[in-house]
């Protein structure tokens, strides 16, 4: 029950056509989400488990995407250690992160079981998949899940998490084994590989970043070999060259448009590369997006596919509200008769 394509990027197989899938495939701009998002709240579609199921085969049935994602939101977790957390219609926590309030996080054994819900989403959405499909999971990354803490959201530079930034390693301490615990609920659950979405990690110095976020990864890697993709929203060669270095657990590792993806695969130890395909470029024309298209996939195409082999085709980040179904639709076609 996976997909060829998906499993041959994992392996490191040589395939002429790349897999493809994309962070939000599931959102606010397709008008199966949008149907259900008249009927159900934000957080019972996550937590529903048959309706989280439902969300996340929209996409795979309107543009037969190769890989289906767990549609869920990376800020539960905080929830489930006592934090609280409203929609309305964006995240609100019920309080902020502190020295002060670090001690009212609930023990991850006791706050674990907020998750279950999950664990019957991520089943629901394989019961409901066609055995060709792939299903991934996905947390958020540690420091993402502390700037999120601190600050209340993801706006602006992050100027009191860095602030704060000797909090991290007391919070990494609770964050770092409940992620464990999550992630390993989600693959007991039947997801193939379980991504960690970093999209704070550009905000920090490369030297910060290398200090205390790059071990915690690898350390998460390293109890999942295989299991775990790694994406980081806004970095460099030199923050990610702990994972460049040497060699990896991880299963892959997804990249944004600001990173040229051709020249990754020899530098990325093994497992996938995904991405990178600007998000925002997705709203232009028929005709310029078709062109803007052609143009990204030039330099793959001149490379071989024992060249390119792990390849996982998408966007640079998530597809953003009021994207063109069409566009989408597109992509996808056109990916695959390109590399046929």
């Amino acid at each position: 029950m996976a997909n060829e394509r998906f499993s041959n990027a994992l392996s490191g197989i040589a395939q002429k056509v790349p897999p493809i899938w994309m962070m939000r495939q599931a959102g606010r701009y397709h008008k199966h989400y949008q149907a259900l998002k008249e009927k159900y709240s934000f957080m019972e579609l996550c937590k529903e488990p048959e309706l989280a199921a439902e969300v996340a085969m929209g996409p795979i049935d309107d543009f037969d995407f190769d890989v289906a994602i767990l549609f869920s939101d990376l800020l539960f977790p905080l929830e489930a250690l006592g934090m609280g957390l409203e929609y309305s219609p964006g995240p609100q926590l019920g309080w902020t992160l502190t020295p002060e309030t670090i001690n009212q996080l609930l023990p991850v054994d006791e706050a674990i079981g907020d998750m279950e819900f999950q664990r019957l989403a991520v089943q629901a959405t394989r019961g409901l998949l066609p055995q060709r499909k792939s299903l991934i999971g996905f947390v958020g990354g540690p420091w993402t899940l502390f700037a999120y803490a601190v600050e209340g959201s993801h706006k602006g530079g992050l100027k009191e998490a860095k602030a704060m930034w000797s909090l991290f390693p007391a919070f990494t301490n609770i964050i770092e084994p409940f992620l464990q615990k999550n992630i390993a609920l989600q693959l007991e659950a039947g997801a193939e590989v379980v991504m960690v979405f970093d999209t704070a990690a550009g905000e920090l110095s490369p030297q910060m970043y290398r200090d205390l976020v790059a071990p915690t990864v690898k350390k998460i890697a390293k109890s999942f070999p295989g299991k775990i993709g790694y994406y980081s929203q806004n970095t460099q060669l030199a923050h990610l060259f702990p994972f460049f270095n040497e060699p990896s657990e991880l299963a892959g590792m997804g990249f944004d448009h600001r990173w040229e993806l051709p020249t990754l695969f020899e530098l990325v130890p093994g497992g996938f590369v995904q991405g990178n395909f600007d998000q925002t470029l997705m709203f232009t024309d028929e005709a310029d997006f078709a062109r803007k298209l052609e143009f990204y996939l030039q330099p793959f195409q001149e490379l071989s596919p024992e060249e390119r082999k792990g390849w996982v085709c998408g966007l640079g980040h998530g597809v953003l509200p009021a994207t063109p179904e069409a566009n989408v639709r597109t992509f996808v076609d056109t990916v695959r008769e390109t590399f046929a």
